[in-house]
């Protein structure tokens, strides 16, 4: 597929910083620059922050006019108070904002990692209902992180063995719903938890995670709490004619390739196609290159 190219002698070396108000809660955005080019707004997943797309970022800043936003509750982004306001129509609220914010009434192309993949379904499946969405996603690349209306489709109909594998993949989830304990967890233990996720899935040091891990990670669980069993029991339709790139990793210790055989996608989704690559959870972090060439391969016109 052939590249296109954006790049632009003007262009500013450091992302433009700034906040936007959705609703009453200010979130913190990144704009890569380049307004010329397509816009990709990426969002990062749990315990991350935006901080995690730079290296992806500036790879593909020539070619897209690149965006990235702390999720609610993450990173420079302010906490809501409520679990309610961590539920995905919230998320699909700020992701609208955003894209008033920094492409008003353009179409715009979405990257998604983990929660902000999960996050992402919810706008990409109610595209063609939700007025202020339709026909303005291009396209959608989803790295290690399914909808959860597939998934509830998946605990419905996929063989017992797939589930109880996926099930032990899943057990922080249950630990996740514990009251108060992963919050002490979190705050307490976050050098020591960064450090093990870093050894598990040979981050590089300068793409590991930093103090405000423990603010991320506790906030980030309200996003379990308020999502995962609701949707589990009252799934949605989970269907779309977005152009879809589903990013599948070997080595994923959450999300396994044998998960995504059983979640039959044909029956959800129109043009779409899936990419297996040898790699653990955090490919972001692991292989930026491979994630912009991806996203070249698939959002960029032929």
């Amino acid at each position: 597929m052939a590249n296109a190219s954006h790049s632009s002698p003007s262009q500013p070396s450091q992302p433009q910083q700034r906040s936007i108000l959705s609703g009453d809660l200010r979130l913190a955005i990144r704009d890569y620059g380049n307004a010329e080019a397509p816009t990709l707004i990426a969002v990062h997943g749990y315990p991350d922050n935006q901080a995690m797309w730079e290296p992806v970022a500036r790879l593909l800043r020539d070619d897209f006019h690149v965006v990235t936003y702390d999720v609610r509750g993450a990173g420079a982004s302010e906490a809501p108070r409520s679990r309610q306001d961590y539920v995905s129509e919230r998320l699909v609220d700020d992701l609208v904002a955003v894209m008033d914010a920094v492409a008003p009434g353009q179409r715009v192309h979405l990257l998604g990692h983990d929660w902000g993949s999960l996050q992402m379904w919810d706008a990409v499946t109610t595209e063609a209902t939700d007025p202020r969405l339709q026909g303005r996603i291009a396209s959608y690349t989803s790295i290690s992180g399914p909808c959860l209306d597939h998934m509830a489709h998946f605990v419905r109909t996929a063989p017992n063995d797939v589930r109880r594998q996926q099930a032990k993949r899943s057990w922080y989830i249950n630990l996740f719903h514990v009251p108060v304990l992963p919050e002490l967890m979190w705050r307490g233990l976050h050098p020591l938890l960064g450090a093990q996720m870093a050894r598990q899935e040979h981050v590089p040091r300068d793409a590991r995670w930093g103090p405000e891990l423990g603010r991320d990670g506790a906030n980030g669980l309200q996003l379990y709490r308020a999502n995962i069993f609701p949707r589990l029991r009252r799934p949605r339709a989970g269907t779309t004619e977005v152009p879809v790139q589903v990013v599948v990793c070997s080595d994923d210790p959450y999300i396994g390739p044998e998960t995504v055989d059983a979640l039959d996608l044909d029956l959800f989704l129109g043009t779409w196609r899936r990419v297996d690559v040898d790699s653990g959870h955090w490919l972001p972090r692991t292989d930026p290159m491979q994630v912009a060439q991806l996203v070249r391969e698939w959002s960029l016109p032929r």
